[in-house]
């Protein structure tokens, strides 16, 4: 199964779903991320990927338009308040609108983060049952 995270800075949600995504559903799935405006990874989610032995350093962030996602199976939209990339086609799509943890004030920022990841390794775990990508 071909799966591709969204959101717009490709920087946060959609990084840290990227590398959750990878460690739980292995070779059962192939994972990607993208943005509509990509910037950088945000340390803080490197930090708190890095809390669950999830190493994402070598992640960058991309355009949603440098990405095939006419080929993807599902495409999981992370975005809450701000307006999500758009990708035509038919494919299968999900939206899970999570808050942005980058817009946190810097002493809630970290604790944001874990927040938000938490809540994608939740969301991702059930995804994975009911999808048999993992057991």
């Amino acid at each position: 199964m071909k799966i591709l995270f969204l959101c717009v800075a490709n920087s946060a949600r959609s990084q840290m779903a990227e590398g959750l995504a990878r460690a739980l559903f292995g070779a059962a799935a192939e994972v990607s991320s993208a943005g509509s405006v990509p910037t950088r990874v945000n340390p803080n989610a490197i930090t708190a990927m890095a809390e669950v032995g999830i190493d994402i350093t070598g992640h960058t962030s991309k355009s949603v338009s440098d990405v095939n996602a006419g080929s993807m199976d599902l495409i999981i939209t992370l975005c809450a308040d701000e307006v999500c990339p758009i990708v035509p086609g038919r494919v299968e799509r999900l939206h899970w609108p999570l808050p942005d943890p980058a817009g946190a004030p810097p002493d809630q920022a970290l604790q944001k983060f874990r927040e938000v990841r938490d809540e994608i390794r939740r969301r991702l775990s059930v995804l994975g049952r009911e999808r048999g990508l993992i057991q």
